[in-house]
């Protein structure tokens, strides 16, 4: 098969933009193309012979997946192995998808990746096609292979199932907390929904369920294969008060820790499981109770319940979801009071908007919707008129702004210091406002 001028001119010398930009180009639907299945891309995975050599968690679930994968990863380097992650979306590099011993890696292991990919998905007069998230889910997952590394942590993109992710096996699934969200994909309630995400167990291998109350039809699939099943309540619990907290299960207990470094009370969750995690795979992987505390003392994520220094304060989450953004507005409560509360709020046009809006409306004194690069999304102008629509607070205002940028900076400049701004909805809003590096807060009334 001929190749056309736009696949000739690339090579493993070309510029990471300029194969993103192929890449999305690749497919009908662009950047945006959904395909759930696993036989294309196995069948590239085969003729790249990818395979790793080391023990492989693969992450899955509606939210808590990043800090997840963040939290392991942070204890794992504390313990002295190296660890590669593969997480999806990014903020606002392309190379945040890939982490090497904690840092981003180069845009040149992401480009050579590339090259091996293309060069594989069109051997043998035989080109396969591949959508934009199977492509780069393929060249990282190459990459990491070919890195020695000690432990792989893999982030689903959605689902679990039928993800890319999922053609390769295994060693210790983790299932976080499961709500509804990509309805349209995965199913209308919970019990179909855990059924995709439990598709990444497998067969004797160990798997965490972290959510407290999971989905009947992600234990059912535990049984009916006979995987490892570590479920909290039964298998590890949690306790604590607001100093520390412990943990304790099959054979294993943790007293004393401090909370982790990422905010917000359901990381208490999250970290919950990985403790389970790690001490399933603790004959492969040892760690030390200080690698323990120390992992989860230094771990960061941008974007996780983030509080910006400065005045006024600012906070950035990808909540994105109901379930997320309920998790958001119990955090902002507690908090204390801030005289005003501004938010900056864009989102994907195919979100449960009216309860994410219901839920943290009553704690938001001044909204700035904004629309967002993307064909997805809904225009700041729409989600202005659905607020309004529900909108029961009349003492609230709102204003629409082209991008998270210009709707930042019309908080800033009508905020008081005591005042705080939120910036959430999508990864696309929080990365909107990181685009020139992480905002340093002065808000004009202390420089009259």
């Amino acid at each position: 098969m001929e190749h056309t001028p736009a696949i000739s001119s690339l090579t493993a010398q070309s510029s990471l933009a300029d194969w993103l930009a192929y890449i999305e180009s690749m497919h009908p639907k662009g950047i945006n193309g959904i395909e759930l299945g696993l036989g294309k891309v196995q069948e590239v995975a085969k003729r790249l012979g990818l395979r790793f050599d080391c023990p492989v968690f693969t992450v899955a679930g509606t939210n808590g997946k990043g800090s997840t994968c963040a939290m392991l990863e942070s204890i794992l380097g504390q313990a002295g192995y190296k660890t590669g992650v593969y997480t999806s979306p990014h903020l606002v590099h392309f190379e945040e998808r890939m982490r090497l011993l904690g840092e981003a890696a180069p845009a040149t292991k992401f480009v050579a990746a590339f090259a091996e990919v293309e060069s594989a998905r069109c051997q043998k007069d035989a080109e396969i096609s591949l959508t934009y998230f199977e492509f780069t889910t393929l060249a990282i997952l190459w990459a990491l292979s070919q890195e020695e590394l000690d432990a792989v942590i893999l982030e689903v993109g959605l689902g679990g199932r039928l993800d890319a992710v999922n053609i390769i096996d295994t060693d210790c699934a983790i299932i976080t907390s499961i709500d509804l969200d990509h309805m349209e994909l995965l199913g209308n309630d919970r019990e179909t929904i855990g059924f995709e995400k439990a598709g990444i167990m497998r067969t004797g291998r160990a798997v965490v369920v972290s959510d407290p109350v999971p989905p009947q039809s992600v234990l059912d699939r535990a049984l009916e294969i006979g995987a490892d099943l570590w479920q909290v309540g039964t298998d590890f619990n949690v306790s604590g008060d607001k100093q520390q907290w412990g943990w304790a299960g099959r054979g294993r207990r943790y007293s004393g820790l401090a909370y982790p470094a990422l905010r917000g009370a359901n990381q208490l969750v999250n970290a919950a499981g990985v403790l389970a995690a790690l001490t399933a795979m603790r004959e492969r992987l040892p760690v030390t109770a200080q690698a323990v505390r120390n992992g989860l003392a230094f771990v960061e994520l941008p974007g996780r319940f983030q509080i910006i220094p400065g005045q006024p304060s600012l906070v950035l989450d990808v909540a994105h979801n109901p379930h997320s953004v309920a998790a958001l507005a119990a955090n902002l409560d507690a908090m204390g009071f801030f005289p005003t509360t501004h938010a900056i709020f864009g989102a994907m046009a195919d979100k449960d908007l009216a309860p994410m809006l219901a839920k943290v409306g009553p704690m938001i004194d001044r909204w700035y919707f904004t629309d967002l690069p993307s064909p997805r999304a809904a225009s700041g102008a729409s989600l202005q008129a659905q607020w309004r629509a529900q909108n029961t607070r009349k003492d609230a205002s709102a204003t629409v702004h082209a991008d998270p940028m210009q709707a930042l900076d019309a908080a800033i400049a009508a905020a008081d210091p005591a005042d705080r701004i939120v910036v959430f909805g999508s990864f696309y809003t929080v990365g909107g406002v990181l685009q020139q590096g992480t905002p340093r807060l002065q808000a004009k009334h202390l420089n009259p």
